[in-house]
């Protein structure tokens, strides 16, 4: 028997197409009707020689569910490959830790790291999200803990312990099934940080556009991910899904008013053939698998499954024509290959550097300060360093200075006193009082049409795009990641943390983050004009979702949707 790592390992080398599936959790315990039928369901696909693995949510949608864990271990005992989702919502660094102990101790390693969704409604009104740490730093320190975490020795003056090495098969989601330039290009960089930061394969996001997953996979071959697996995501649509994904209550999916038309008119069989096509239209590309959502009866994927072996060789060029429901003014990366309508990576797409309204005063401001004074070596950093270790307290600085610090920063960011800043990687937005999930490490995958997936306001991540472009340097938009932050330093000065190098800027493999130019290389732009080898490939021949549209639902109409609509589409859509 293979284990997973094993056959993605193979799927890499183009030696098998692969196939999961998605099972979503319910909400009781395993003898609740409900759980009663998602386990018949799932000791079906057990049985089912066709499914490489099962993959188990948590917490879908924001609601609270059994955990994946409970689901999971019959199937694993039976012999099956388990795909257990592990997201940042409802734990915080420790209770992550922990939930990926008793996941290795329980025999569960293969792993999906998760920002997560937004809480939806739960016992007694909407929960409180957690988010202390990202998709990127849960796969940074699942990463570390495969290396062997290390821990302080109790009394033992710096002295650490090592605490054993796991060996856990990590992966992440992506998306580029974005409307504005601003979303995507964001989207694909932390795509790369998540691969660098320890992701062994990539599940891209639900969408129906085969130009949007083609272009997913010419980013990571051009930008040397080609021997990371990519899985598709095929979710079975029905009337109901649609409509579901219409009003937008899984965020960071829906579907355009081309798509919803052509399902509110189509009968069963339209969406099985949709489905299949999609999985022909991967496996043709070069994609290392599929992964299978919206399906809750064996029959279906059997369906589905019996529906591709009937295509043809080239059918599924033509699949790729048909299967473009984009929203009016998508961004695509590249540029569109007339001769396939897929995406060609020879003919990256021209942006323009043009001030946008995000490109303020304050901004070029507050850069300006920042830079003269936190810069490292510089005369005024010098001064200024030495003035925090030489105050009363070297946590808070001069008291005076203290003042104008916390008054400034109040006025201008919205500033939480965390301690522990991320302005200056955010183009100083303030991650703590302008974004919902607190994320430092690249934009989650909730937006809608620019704007937050919680409050209608536009995305930070997408306000520090475009400043960084009139830059020139969006490529470095994520050069500061990862950041895992650092609450024993809220209340304290962020200014005096930065100058003695104690928050997150302080060196990191011999490189200062904050000055080092080598800490900030990166390969070469998908949109400069240098061309890479990797643009000659061939397009296509390989025989081997997209944002919402119009403004986005009031907050407790999404809440109340999403209680009432998961009992009936039980549908996925995990944050990234």
């Amino acid at each position: 028997m293979y284990t997973l790592h094993e056959k993605f390992a193979a799927a890499a080398e183009g030696k098998r197409f692969l196939l999961g599936v998605e099972l979503v959790s319910t909400r009781g315990t395993m003898v609740d009707q409900q759980a009663i039928q998602t386990r018949a369901f799932a000791n079906q696909l057990v049985r089912c020689d066709h499914v490489d693995w099962i993959s188990i949510t948590d917490n879908a949608g924001g609601n609270p569910q059994l955990s994946p864990i409970a689901l999971g271990k019959p199937i694993l005992y039976a012999g099956k490959e388990v795909l257990i989702h592990l997201s940042c919502k409802d734990f915080n660094r420790n209770g992550l830790e922990s939930a990926a102990w008793e996941l290795a101790s329980e025999g569960f390693h293969n792993i999906l790291a998760l920002s997560g969704d937004y809480p939806a409604a739960g016992y007694h009104g909407r929960g409180k999200p957690v988010f202390d740490i990202d998709s990127v730093g849960l796969l940074t320190m699942l990463d570390e803990m495969n290396r062997g975490l290390s821990r302080p020795a109790a009394g033992s003056n710096g002295r650490s312990n090592q605490i054993g090495a796991t060996n856990f098969f990590a992966g992440a989601v992506a998306t580029n099934f974005k409307r504005h330039e601003s979303e995507v290009v964001p989207q694909l960089l932390k795509l790369e940080k998540k691969v660098a930061c320890g992701a062994k394969f990539i599940i891209a996001q639900i969408g129906y556009d085969a130009r949007k997953s083609h272009e997913m996979l010419c980013y990571m071959r051009q930008r040397g991910m080609a021997g990371v697996p990519l899985i598709g995501n095929v979710f079975l649509l029905t009337k109901a899904v649609a409509r579901f994904f219409r009003k937008q209550t899984i965020p960071g999916v829906t579907i355009s008013d081309e798509l919803f038309d052509r399902c509110e008119r189509a009968d069963e069989r339209f969406f099985k053939e949709l489905a299949a096509k999609q999985i022909a239209i991967f496996r043709a590309l070069g994609f290392a698998g599929a992964y299978l959502g919206g399906v809750h009866r064996i029959e279906d994927v059997e369906e589905i499954r019996a529906i591709e072996s009937t295509f043809c060789r080239d059918d599924w060029k033509q699949f790729a024509r048909e299967i473009k429901f984009p929203v009016p003014d998508e961004f695509y990366c590249y540029e569109r290959d007339e001769a396939t309508g897929l995406a060609n990576p020879s003919r990256r797409t021209p942006i323009s550097r043009k001030a946008t309204h995000n490109v303020t005063l304050a901004y070029r401001f507050s850069k300006s300060i920042h830079d003269t004074v936190f810069t490292p070596r510089t005369m005024l950093n010098r001064v200024a360093t030495s003035i925090y270790a030489k105050s009363k307290d070297p946590m808070q600085g001069p008291r005076s200075l203290r003042v104008i610090e916390h008054a400034s920063k109040a006025a201008m960011f919205g500033c939480r006193d965390c301690g522990d800043c991320s302005l200056p990687d955010i183009a100083f937005l303030c991650p703590e009082s302008q974004c919902a999930k607190n994320q430092r490490n690249g934009p989650c995958g909730g937006t809608r049409d620019g704007k937050c997936e919680v409050h209608d306001f536009e995305c930070i991540w997408s306000r520090a795009y475009d400043r960084a472009k009139y830059e020139g340097r969006e490529e470095q938009l994520l050069a500061h990641a990862p950041v895992i932050q650092d609450e024993s330093l809220r209340g304290t000065s962020s200014w005096a943390n930065a100058l003695l190098g104690r928050d997150h800027n302080a060196d990191k493999n011999g490189a200062d983050k904050n000055g080092d130019a080598a800490s900030l290389k990166l390969a070469a732009s998908p949109f400069s004009s240098v061309s890479t080898a990797a643009d000659k490939e061939p397009h296509v021949d390989r025989p081997t979702a997209d944002p919402t549209i119009g403004a986005s639902a009031p907050v407790a109409t999404v809440q109340a949707d999403r209680r009432v609509d998961q009992q009936l589409v039980r549908a996925g859509g995990e944050g990234v």
